[in-house]
């Protein structure tokens, strides 16, 4: 011992005793002391209750006939080294078993060379703890939080299983299967009842870590039902975990499941844990855990622990069938919302490819308008799930009755603009919603073409510029003036206007499918260029081809493509003269349209037009000062019947009584026509009606 002093200030042979009477007697610290040759020649009081070590036998043996398997680790290595160098070594962690079929024991050796006063050697002095429970809590503690952070990193139910089971072998089990109800992978909620109404439990991970494992996992998806009484059953009556410390294979509810029952005993399993998965009240499924390489049965800590994973990943699994619940109804809301199918139109040859991959709010339209034009619209809402979809569906049902206005592309995105800026202020805020600034866009792009004219008028609220390929081989985008995102800034658009040739293709998209070509638009305008051509392809064809040049492999979110090849309307088609404001022009105008109409083969069709033609120049003659302009289009199986005057003023459909002398031509047009409308010109407006040449037009 150290040199010490007593109270009249010299050695006191009498505290020297009294310490080591103390660490022989009453220290809870266990104490063993070897001779030079590593024998036991003493041991405290508190080194018989470490369990490791069987010491009624063990004084004047050597160590390797009394330490076990801890002697054949790095015991002896430790005793040896201090002995030849005197350096101590302190907290050693030192592993070993009573027994194969028992846990593992974990202690921490401190070790010191004892010397007499002269510095001779006369053995050695260790000290002993079990730390086994404390290493044991902290690994439990560390896995824990291991798999907070790695379970439930996705929202997909197969994904997070995975991930459990992953978390689970080789830490706590040899193999782990999870298998989920097929309710809840249809979005349902799985309430806890008698087993028979649970019906299939379909296996969604699994992870062994036995080389020879495939021949007793069941296959991820495959379905399995469930009997009564046995402990899978059982855990899902009560929800509470079951443990199988030793499993007999004569136990007598195995034949009850054959397929799991078999697959245990295929595996060699002796301990089980059966764990229900159980969330906000609603039944998930089961995790079942067993031990076959592992010697030791599963004890009551180990439940503990996988019970409390399970209950984390329960959460998990649930909050990812509340997100695939969601997004299927916002895939089927999407859908639903989305054109049926695009009809054909004169003005343009049309193609699309329509793929809601995130359910979100991406969607496209064609529209019809008057004089034979056509708008091509496509539109973005940022986000996913019900709330995108749903906005999708308001913003697209406004642009189709803003588009029958037949209002100028800037001014049906200006008043788009106001109701989405209204629809954002109606919503509720909650408290993890989205500041102003960081509101998620709604773009919106309004294309309209006439082709009688063969001009373009575009407008963007924040949506890319369309793609436009000329018949010569050029590829380009289209010139467009972008303002802000709807419900954003101010609502200040612009509209461009330009000619393309007869047979040109215009390709509107989403913004994402843009973007994962490349952050670069140039980049996108090459790849989107190469897809396209050559142009005089079948339409589909090519939009097919856009397509799988531009998504790629791992696309997540929606891919929306519209395709549009430019027609014309020869001189063949469109009839078009310039009258005097004047009384007689009424019947000039029906003497020329008779004409038109016979040069078209079409005489059996006079009556029907020239009344409409007629009552639309008298309208003008008496509410307008200047020239009046006629125009009649043949579009199909329709002849579009136009008027131009020089004033503002709309006319109204009126109703009149029996004794009233006018107010009847527009209702005559009305009621011989397939539609009518009128539209703001620039000088004026046009009023415009559309007369069928057959039941079908």
């Amino acid at each position: 011992m150290g040199a010490s002093l007593g109270g009249r200030g010299r050695p006191d042979p009498e505290l020297d005793k009294a310490v080591l009477g103390a660490l022989f007697s009453e220290s809870t610290v266990g104490l063993h002391v070897f001779d030079t040759r590593l024998r036991l020649v003493r041991f405290n009081t508190a080194a018989r209750f470490v369990k490791a070590f069987a010491l009624e036998e063990a004084l004047g043996r050597h160590p390797r006939e009394w330490a076990g398997d801890f002697y054949a680790g790095n015991y002896e290595s430790i005793l040896l080294r201090v002995l030849e160098t005197g350096v101590p070594a302190l907290d050693i962690e030192v592993r070993g078993h009573l027994r194969p079929d028992q846990p593992e024991i974990v202690l921490s050796l401190s070790c010191f060379r004892l010397e007499d006063s002269a510095g001779d050697i006369l053995g050695l002095a260790t000290a002993v703890v079990d730390i086994t429970e404390r290493t044991r809590s902290a690994a439990r503690l560390a896995l824990l939080e291991r798999a907070g952070g790695r379970i439930g990193t996705t929202l997909d139910i197969f994904r997070t299983a995975q991930e459990f089971a992953d978390e689970m072998v080789p830490a706590l089990a040899d193999t782990v299967v999870v298998e989920v109800l097929d309710s809840v992978l249809r979005g349902e909620v799985g309430e806890p009842g008698t087993v028979l109404e649970y019906g299939a439990l379909r296996c969604t991970s699994r992870r062994s870590r036995a080389h020879d494992a495939e021949r007793y996992l069941p296959s991820v998806g495959e379905a399995v039902g469930l009997s009564t009484a046995t402990p899978f059953a059982q855990c899902l009556s009560d929800l509470r975990p079951r443990r199988v410390e030793h499993l007999n294979p004569e136990a007598e509810w195995l034949p009850r499941e054959p397929v799991r029952g078999r697959r245990l005993l295929d595996a060699g399993a002796h301990s089980l844990l059966v764990l229900p998965l159980v969330a906000r009240g609603s039944v998930i499924g089961v995790a079942h855990c067993y031990r076959h390489h592992t010697p030791h049965p599963f004890d009551e800590g180990e439940l503990a622990l996988a019970a409390e994973l399970a209950d984390r990943v329960a959460l998990c699994l649930d909050n990812a069938r509340l997100y695939a619940r969601e997004r299927s109804a916002a895939r089927i809301l999407q859908l639903s919302l989305r054109p049926a199918r695009v009809l054909g139109h004169g003005a343009v040859e049309t193609a699309y490819s329509y793929c809601p991959l995130g359910a979100g709010g991406d969607w496209f339209d064609v529209i019809p308008l008057s004089g034979a034009r056509v708008a091509l619209v496509a539109g973005d809402t940022a986000g996913r799930g019900l709330e995108a979809a749903a906005t999708m569906g308001e913003v697209r049902a406004a642009i189709s009755a803003l588009a029958v206005l037949d209002l100028a592309p800037e001014e049906v995105l200006e008043r788009l603009h106001d109701l989405v800026t209204r629809l954002h202020g109606e919503r509720p805020r909650f408290r993890d919603a989205p500041a102003d600034d960081e509101r998620q866009d709604t773009t919106c792009l309004y294309l309209v073409y006439s082709p009688v004219t063969r001009r373009c008028a575009v407008a963007s609220a924040g949506h890319p510029s369309p793609v436009l390929a000329l018949p010569d081989g050029t590829v380009e985008y289209a010139v467009t003036p972008t303002g802000p995102p709807l419900g954003r800034g101010l609502a200040k658009y612009g509209t461009a206007e330009f000619e393309i040739p007869e047979g040109s293709l215009l390709l509107l998209s989403n913004t994402a499918l843009l973007r994962a070509v490349s952050d670069d638009p140039l980049e996108q305008l090459g790849r989107v260029g190469d897809a396209l051509q050559p142009t005089g392809r079948p339409l589909q064809e090519i939009c097919d081809e856009v397509l799988y040049k531009l998504t790629p492999e791992q696309m997540e979110n929606d891919a929306v493509l519209l395709l549009a090849r430019t027609r014309g309307l020869g001189t063949e088609q469109v009839a078009s003269w310039t009258l005097p404001n004047h009384p007689a022009s009424v019947s000039e105008a029906r003497a020329r349209t008779e004409r038109a109409l016979e040069e078209w083969g079409l005489g059996q069709h006079a009556f029907t037009v020239t009344l409409v033609v007629s009552e639309l120049v008298t309208n003008a003659v008496r509410y307008s000062d200047g020239p009046i302009d006629v125009r009649l289009i043949l579009d199909g199986q329709v002849v579009v019947c136009e008027v131009t005057d020089d004033s503002s003023t709309v006319p109204h459909l009126r109703h009149a009584e029996e004794v009233d002398e006018g107010g009847r031509g527009l209702y005559l047009t009305w009621q011989v026509s397939r539609r009518w409308g009128t539209r703001p010109e620039n000088r004026g407006k046009t009023i415009w009606a559309e007369v069928a040449l057959s039941e079908d037009g």
